[in-house]
């Protein structure tokens, strides 16, 4: 912790204002103990910010908590409860509901700082996360000691502690603190890198949280340099929107992935989070097409649209009648796609598994019609794929363009995302799935 200490005194200045992002955990009690005991050194001002991200029944007692701290050590306490998620990807959409969280706040107390309680361990789980299931140079990095924000900086003090560490300080401090029991179920996968994975790395090696940090730096140098590049250079081939296809291939791929990022978030904004790497891929492939005219669905009602030598994107015409041959890929009008995979542990209604000698091919997926009925699996008899969708709560704008799975006599089979039919069989020789 000595470390620790050391980089926040050296970083933060007299008459600070600071932000705290704290849970109530042990991680984030420990760094908050350590702002409060050089608070009146410094005479800082700590604000704490606390969020609740609405999926555990314990959330109430941890604020009240974390309130009860503020009050006994003279904090400001700021609370974020988020009501809700999109359907598309909770972690994404969750951490930039943080940041602007923190955004807001930084503005409001005209802070330099704000604080979060990432550990080694929280480095090494991530990094190898992302190796196991893919990423980009950034996202291999993990995540930095120092972060500028423009306005702001985030600062993780902890990150060359382990968690051993960081519960060995609590213990010797007399810190309180409550413990988020999700963080010990094996179904959630950081708990299983943290479980088993983690060990075997630490009995190797009792540093080797020092090693994953030296390895994130690198990789974010590179990360870093990459960047200042493509900023230097976007402008000869991006501009008011539109891309320049003959002119963007000249650059090596990397590049040409970096700039169809930059552009993405240029239409998106801060609903970047619905963008995931296969929609990069699907614009890069209208990139290097031979088609000259052609275009790809994106989410959020986008369509990227390649015209000779121009790419840009538009808004979508009207989708709500649509209906394609299902064989190994299809990109679908509300930016998700359905591809066909050889096996999958999911079981959730994402993947739909068939025999082929039990529907009658080719498949198709298209938009619903008015008097779909579709059985669903572990029901009798029948139900109209209206009623699913209000049971459900889709939106009436989605429901025209939710995608539905049928063969050629026209039987529904799968509502992906939703449900899934009768025709689901662990005996399969077809395995779609939905992202």
């Amino acid at each position: 912790m000595d470390e620790a200490y050391s980089f926040l005194v050296n970083d933060i200045g007299i008459s600070d204002s600071v932000i705290v992002a704290c849970s109530g955990g042990p991680d984030s009690m420990a760094l908050l103990s350590l702002i409060v005991s050089i608070k009146k050194v410094f005479d800082l001002k700590v604000i704490v910010a606390h969020i609740n991200h609405n999926v555990r029944a314990e959330s109430e007692s941890e604020k009240n908590f974390v309130y009860d701290y503020c009050v006994s050590n003279d904090l400001v306490f700021e609370y974020m409860k988020i009501d809700s998620y999109s359907d598309d990807n909770f972690e994404s959409e969750a951490r930039d509901k943080r940041y602007k969280f923190f955004d807001d706040l930084a503005s409001k107390y005209n802070c330099k700082y704000v604080l979060t309680a990432h550990h080694g361990d929280d480095l090494m789980e991530t990094i190898l996360m992302r190796i196991v299931r893919g990423s980009s140079l950034k996202g291999y990095s993990g995540f930095s000691r120092v972060v500028d924000r423009g306005s702001y900086k985030i600062l993780r003090p902890l990150i060359h502690l382990t968690k051993d560490e960081i519960l060995s300080y609590d213990d010797s401090n007399g810190i309180k603190y409550v413990i988020d029991k999700t963080n010990f179920l094996d179904i959630h996968t950081r708990n299983r890198y943290r479980k088993y994975v983690l060990p075997v790395f630490k009995n190797e090696n009792s540093e080797v949280h020092d090693k994953f940090y030296k390895f994130s730096s690198v990789l974010g140098e590179y990360d870093s340099f990459i960047d200042k590049y493509v900023d230097s250079v976007i402008s000869s081939v991006f501009v008011s929107g539109i891309l320049d296809v003959s002119k963007v291939l000249k650059f090596d791929k990397i590049i040409v992935f970096r700039i169809l990022n930059k552009m993405f978030e240029y239409y998106y904004g801060d609903n970047l989070y619905v963008i995931t790497d296969n929609h990069v891929n699907l614009v890069y492939d209208l990139l290097v097409s031979s088609k000259p005219n052609s275009f790809v669905y994106l989410p959020l009602g986008f369509r990227a649209v390649r015209s000779y030598n121009e790419l840009k994107f538009d808004s979508s015409s009207d989708v709500s009648d649509y209906c394609f041959e299902l064989n190994e890929f299809v990109n679908l009008p509300n930016g998700k796609n359905i591809e066909m995979v050889k096996k999958t542990s999911n079981n959730s209604n994402n993947v739909i598994r068939l025999n082929s000698a039990c529907v009658k091919l080719p498949l198709y997926v298209r938009s619903r019609k008015d008097g779909d009925r579709m059985f669903v699996k572990g029901m009798t008899g029948s139900r109209k794929v209206k009623d699913i969708f209000i049971d459900c709560k889709i939106p009436m704008d989605l429901r025209n363009v939710w995608p539905i799975v049928v063969d050629s006599d026209d039987n529904v089979l799968w509502i992906p995302g939703i449900k899934k039919s009768k025709f689901d069989t662990d005996l399969c020789d077809i395995i779609f799935r939905y992202y």
